[in-house]
């Protein structure tokens, strides 16, 4: 118990690294699609800006408890995917919260915070909440099925639940990579990477190109910044799983910056080449291809 409690101060340290850096990437990857469209973008520094104005402003706006639980619970589901999963593999310091069969757990993560939202904006009184709700969940579910698939038949390969012992077993070199073991499944993981990101073209769930609704609109003030501080932590915290289980992990913070930005990298490349799907051109997107590359890996495992 007392190693348990030593854990905690470094499992800090490493949420307070992947917010930072998550600030820095997300600006660095917004900026990448901007010069890819000839246009400047924001500057790297922006997301801390709209952080702290967010944080100190209040509002007298009332829609009721779970309304505001909803960044809450999504921010909840970032930080418990990121202290459940070893960022470091080898380290005892960076090794956060994990243990035997974190897998499983880390799964529940992944879908936790987007029933929390769902949750919030059904509570919002706003007439297109029940269709975001559904339109929003509909293309979350499809996205993280093939992921599923994919885990289950890595899982399946190795023998295993614990991701520190997936990450072990890859060790010794590159072709040891999940990615050259088990290339099906992979594929299959990173089609569903790019609609579990929420960026183009999987991004019309939370109506970016529409003004006066949205997220963005219903949140403000404290509770917008808790969903920012998740668009920070969340993304990296499946960077992590998806290296950990496909790409070998990472051995120390250098490597864990440069794996990170490669795998963004992939679904802002996808985004920017891509045009914008509508939801159910997105369904069936991944029930064509991600779906049938997922039962694929398992059935070869």
């Amino acid at each position: 118990m007392t190693f348990e409690w030593m854990k905690i101060p470094y499992a800090l340290l490493t949420l307070f690294i992947v917010v930072n850096y998550g600030l820095l990437l997300s600006a660095l990857i917004a900026k990448i699609g901007a010069r890819a469209g000839r246009r400047h973008g924001i500057p790297i520094y922006q997301n801390y800006i709209d952080l702290l104005k967010n944080f100190a402003q209040r509002s007298s706006v009332t829609h009721g408890v779970m309304f505001y639980l909803g960044p809450v619970f999504r921010l909840t589901g970032g930080i418990g995917l990121l202290m459940f999963v070893p960022v470091i593999y080898g380290s005892a310091m960076f090794s956060n919260l994990s243990f035997a069969g974190d897998l499983i757990l880390a799964l529940y993560f992944v879908f936790f915070s987007t029933l929390g939202m769902a949750l919030g904006a059904g509570e919002s009184g706003h007439p297109h909440a029940a269709i975001g709700v559904s339109r929003g969940l509909a293309q979350v579910t499809m996205a993280e099925l093939p992921l599923a698939l994919a885990v289950f038949a890595v899982a399946l390969q190795y023998h295993t639940l614990s991701i520190t012992d997936i990450v072990a077993a890859q060790q010794g070199g590159i072709l040891h990579w999940t990615v050259f073991t088990n290339p099906v499944a992979v594929a299959a993981a990173m089609l569903a990477f790019l609609g579990t990101m929420m960026r183009p073209p999987f991004d019309v769930v939370i109506a970016p190109q529409e003004i006066p609704i949205g997220p963005p609109t219903e949140y403000h003030s404290a509770y917008l910044a808790l969903m920012q501080a998740n668009r920070a932590i969340f993304p990296i915290a499946k960077i992590v799983i998806y290296m950990s289980l496909f790409f070998g992990g990472a051995t120390s913070w250098p490597v864990f910056f440069l794996k990170a930005f490669l795998i963004y990298l992939f679904a802002a490349f996808v985004g920017v080449v891509f045009p914008r799907f509508r939801v159910e051109q997105s369904i069936r997107w991944f029930l064509v291809w991600a779906v049938p590359l997922g039962i694929l890996s398992l059935l070869l495992a």
